[in-house]
């Protein structure tokens, strides 16, 4: 029997638990494929995106920085990759290629299962506005959400994702605000729910030390939710937490969106715990980051 191809494209991806417990679903399952690590420089990825309609593979996860840039190279999306205007898992069917967001309901799934939040008429403040966080703001107005802020150290960034989501919002207000103390104080009406879809406090990284929300703003009331995770609470984390703030990583909403994409792939029920004791194994500190 032929062994399948499946991986994850993305640069740098020295981070990456993917192929840890991807790999570790295909064993637990008996599935003859192996998962691997496709670190893709910019000019390479063309050339990537066109290999997946090889036979043998069944396809790829997308992460940082190629969620949005993937699209034009793939044939088809789904409603929620379409309405997010990002894919994280791309699957082959014969050749041709379906682009998928499964970061939606990855997210809604570790919010409300691990921690313990329903996201109906919340105030929530998303901080970034790459492909992540497009991700979490749509999941939030599709559940409900009352209001859901939105900032970015570039600010044209978080109105232009405002912009081309707000004719899905229905009731829910969307409002960008610029990342500067100002700002985020005048908008602190009282947030239950904060997200952080930057890469601001992944260990390793140049910005590891630092936190996109000052600390004093952190409601001590609210759900603080850190995309981000590590062997180590981020920086985020730590201001939540001496603020009374209940927490939660980014680790259970990285498992979920996987065992999404391996359903996708190989149409079988992921085997979950296999899956997250395989991440929590590979989540050492020469291995820890915050992306897929």
């Amino acid at each position: 029997m032929t062994t399948k191809l499946v991986g994850v494209i993305g640069y740098p991806l020295g981070h990456s638990l993917s192929p840890a417990f991807q790999q570790a679903a295909l064993d637990a399952l008996g599935i003859p494929a192996r998962y691997e690590r496709w670190e893709t420089p910019p000019d390479a990825l063309p050339e990537r995106v066109a290999s997946l309609r090889r036979p043998e593979c069944l396809g790829a996860n997308v992460t940082v920085p190629y969620k949005e840039q993937v699209i034009p190279m793939l044939d088809e999306l789904d409603e929620v990759a379409a309405q997010a205007g990002a894919v994280n898992t791309v699957v082959n069917r014969g050749g041709r290629l379906a682009g998928y967001n499964t970061d939606v309901a990855g997210f809604l799934r570790a919010l409300r299962e691990e921690g313990g939040f329903e996201p109906r008429r919340c105030i929530a403040l998303v901080l970034g506005a790459g492909g992540a966080a497009r991700a979490v703001v749509l999941a939030l107005i599709r559940s409900g959400a009352a209001w859901i802020f939105v900032t970015n150290r570039t600010y044209h960034r978080a109105f232009r994702l405002v912009e081309e989501l707000r004719t899905l919002a229905g009731r829910t207000r969307l409002v960008p605000i610029p990342m500067t103390y100002a700002a985020l104080q005048q908008a602190a009406i009282g947030w239950d729910l904060v997200v952080n879809c930057t890469t601001l406090g992944m260990p390793g990284s140049v910005d590891a030390n630092k936190s996109p929300l000052p600390g004093e703003m952190i409601p001590p009331d609210c759900l603080v939710f850190d995309l981000v995770y590590g062997p180590e609470p981020t920086p985020l984390l730590r201001d939540a937490r001496a603020r009374g703030a209940r927490t939660l990583d980014g680790l259970p909403m990285l498992v979920y969106q996987g065992a999404e994409s391996f359903r996708l792939w190989t149409g079988q029920e992921p085997p979950l715990e296999a899956m997250f004791r395989a991440a929590r194994e590979a989540l050492a500190p020469a291995a820890a980051g915050g992306g897929r």
